[in-house]
């Protein structure tokens, strides 16, 4: 009898034992879902956060829709959005929102004997492009840019098969640019794509892959993939006339106006930003999480994350090409916004 005690209580002390570590296995790792934008910038993130913290962030690339939707469940401790949710959402919903890292969304393209950079465009060309009253290479509109610069083919349109914050950003800026294009498609995570050819791919992986799969096509996606992928990139005329290449300098330029603090919820677009320097499609890419959360712990670990990336996590976010956010947004988003989380 007393053997069986013992085996019985021993039985009870491994099972107490597996609970507690599957406690703390749980209470050492975060998730999130949401845009693929950010997704190089966050893994790079979560890689040197658990080096450092043993905490593992564990993030679905799924897009900004499948992001908002899957906080809204609350299947994730956080979602991630490069379309920013309207602050009248955000307090419907009992939500907060910050932005967590910078970039641009850059016109890739799939054409022989053209390198990196080389091919110029400018907004209304570009949407004319998209929207397929441009169908051809050799079109004269193409070739007055490119004085020089042999191209023909039909163009093959690729876009974003999926809700997407990335299509959120570049349809906002061809909204902007192109009256044609703002009235025929208007902008937002998903929209009706005209092209006649044209190729839809899930995420920024999928668009980039499609793009370097198609000959003659065009696509857009975060430059970051461009640079993964070693894709062939369009230089664009910004909002005051000045042909500019993508990289960490010309979108921090066209952020540098972005007063973030004016802005409710803080969700904007930083697209056709004024600034002989600006990238004109630029923006931000936001994190979503709960006022009051049902697992405080983890949504403080969240915040621990993204304090990680915002001041250790620079150089990280600067080699790929990312801005970092300013440290007087940093502090506000602080001050303002984290303040608001209950019982973290």
């Amino acid at each position: 009898m007393k053997s069986l005690f013992n085996r019985v209580m021993l039985s009870a002390a491994v099972a107490a034992g597996i609970v507690s570590v599957s406690s703390s296995a749980l209470a050492t790792e975060i998730t999130g879902a949401g845009a693929t934008f950010p997704y190089p910038i966050y893994a790079k993130w979560a890689e040197a956060y658990k080096a450092k913290t043993g905490v593992n962030m564990n993030y679905q690339s799924i897009g900004s829709s499948g992001g908002v939707k899957q906080i809204k469940a609350k299947t994730v401790d956080f979602g991630a959005t490069d379309n920013p949710v309207k602050a009248a959402d955000l307090e419907a919903d009992g939500m907060l929102q910050f932005p967590a890292i910078i970039g641009g969304v850059v016109p890739v393209v799939n054409l022989d004997g053209v390198k990196p950079g080389e091919l110029k465009l400018d907004g209304q060309t570009l949407a004319d492009i998209f929207q397929g009253t441009i169908s051809n290479w050799n079109d004269k509109r193409i070739a007055d840019l490119n004085p020089g610069l042999k191209l023909s083919g039909d163009i093959t349109v690729v876009h974003r098969a999926d809700g997407s914050g990335t299509t959120a950003i570049f349809t906002d800026y061809l909204a902007k640019v192109s009256t044609a294009w703002k009235d025929a498609v208007g902008s937002g995570a998903a929209v009706k794509w005209p092209a006649t050819s044209s190729v839809g791919g899930k995420g920024n992986e999928g668009v980039a892959a499609n793009v370097s799969r198609v000959k003659n096509s065009i696509g857009y996606v975060e430059y970051a993939y461009t640079k993964k992928n070693k894709m062939t990139y369009a230089t664009l005329k910004n909002a005051d006339g000045k042909f500019v290449e993508p990289d960490d300098l010309t979108f921090a330029a066209a952020a540098a106006g972005t007063d973030w603090a004016k802005i409710p919820g803080m969700g904007t677009f930083i697209t056709n930003a004024a600034g002989a320097k600006s990238w004109p499609i630029t923006g931000a890419s936001f994190i979503l999480i709960y006022k009051k959360p049902d697992n405080p712990q983890r949504t403080a670990e969240v915040l621990k994350f993204f304090e990680f990336g915002m001041k250790e996590g620079k150089q990280l976010a600067i080699d790929l090409d990312y801005v970092p956010i300013p440290d007087a947004t940093a502090d506000y988003i602080r001050k303002n916004v984290w303040n608001k989380v209950e019982g973290k």
